[in-house]
């Protein structure tokens, strides 16, 4: 007699590999030049190989910031992320603090967008 044929399980697809924790680091904005692209320097100390003595290093990052939202000097989050361009791997993950010089400008362009959008008020002269 025959015996049975055993058919093998359906092959399921591979699971996904996990992605690797992605570099976190926070930088000041020196350049806001480029459209969606902006120059953030990431500085850290670092001990001398023989003396010991802490000296800043400094990293040049470009971010891609989509919404055009930072302005010089200020402090921002970036994550590592894919080639967006040339020299662009980073990504603009949040604005810890706004420069003082900007957030005043901000809030001065704020309140006169909302002066001029409010309805004029009918002229009490003209009655």
């Amino acid at each position: 007699m025959s015996e049975p044929t055993t058919t093998s399980p359906a092959k399921t697809p591979p699971s996904p590999r996990p992605r690797g924790r992605r570099k976190v680091e926070i930088g000041t904005v020196t350049s806001d030049k480029m459209d969606k692209t902006r120059r953030v320097e990431v500085s850290r100390l670092v001990p001398h190989p023989k003396y010991g003595k802490y000296q800043k290093h400094r990293t040049i990052c470009y971010v891609h910031d989509e919404q055009n939202e930072t302005r010089v000097g200020d402090l921002v989050e970036i994550v590592e992320t894919r080639p967006l361009s040339k020299s662009k791997r980073w990504r603009l993950l949040r604005i810890v603090r706004k420069a003082p010089a900007h957030e005043e400008a901000d809030a001065r362009k704020a309140a006169l967008d909302a002066q001029a959008n409010a309805e004029p008020a009918p002229d009490q002269a003209d009655a």
